[in-house]
């Protein structure tokens, strides 16, 4: 495999590259505890800056995942424990691509189906949550680092939205 951030992969000791899919996503964020984002552990606090990597790789942009977890570490000066607001991941994903932010079911159902890449802010379990999505070429997306045991699958949006945003707010960056 010959994706940014394999030698840094080996060197923490996932020499079989854990947590990747084998086309370059991060989509087990359980396998990154050696990576510690905003004074915690990232298996535990890390699905921000795994869905910022997962989006640009899913853009077709060359960049290294420990770049990204890097940088949006470093946009916490003071390690509060906490999770990723999406003010920061709007800054963040500022610097590199053009998206749309919509926010409601209705709304981020309707822009997210017309999407091909983009990242949904939810919570999964009662624990706020970003999760990166790939449009697939037979209309349904591919969605990563959902849940234990959904950690790379593919589904309609509608199916999506059903199972995991039904009864809350949920937001969305999408890219068109």
């Amino acid at each position: 495999m010959g994706y940014p951030g394999r030698g840094l992969a080996v060197k923490f000791g996932m020499s079989n590259l854990a947590g990747f899919s084998e086309d370059g996503y991060i989509v087990d964020q359980n396998c990154f505890a050696a990576y510690r984002y905003r004074g915690m552990r990232s298996d535990m606090n890390g699905c921000g800056w795994i869905a910022a990597y997962d989006l640009r790789h899913a853009l077709g942009q060359s960049v290294g995942f420990e770049e990204v977890y890097r940088d949006m570490d470093a946009m916490f000066p003071v390690k509060v424990p906490g999770p990723t607001p999406v003010r920061i991941l709007r800054r963040y994903l500022d610097r590199y691509i053009q998206y749309h932010f919509s926010a409601g079911h209705a709304a981020v159902l309707e822009v997210a189906n017309k999407s091909r890449a983009g990242i949904l802010r939810y919570r999964e379990e009662l624990e706020p949550h970003f999760v990166p999505f790939a449009a697939q070429p037979d209309g349904r997306f591919r969605f990563f680092n959902v849940a234990d045991g959904l950690e790379d699958f593919t589904a309609t949006m509608e199916d999506f939205m059903e199972g995991h945003c039904k009864r809350q707010s949920v937001r969305a960056l999408t890219v068109d």
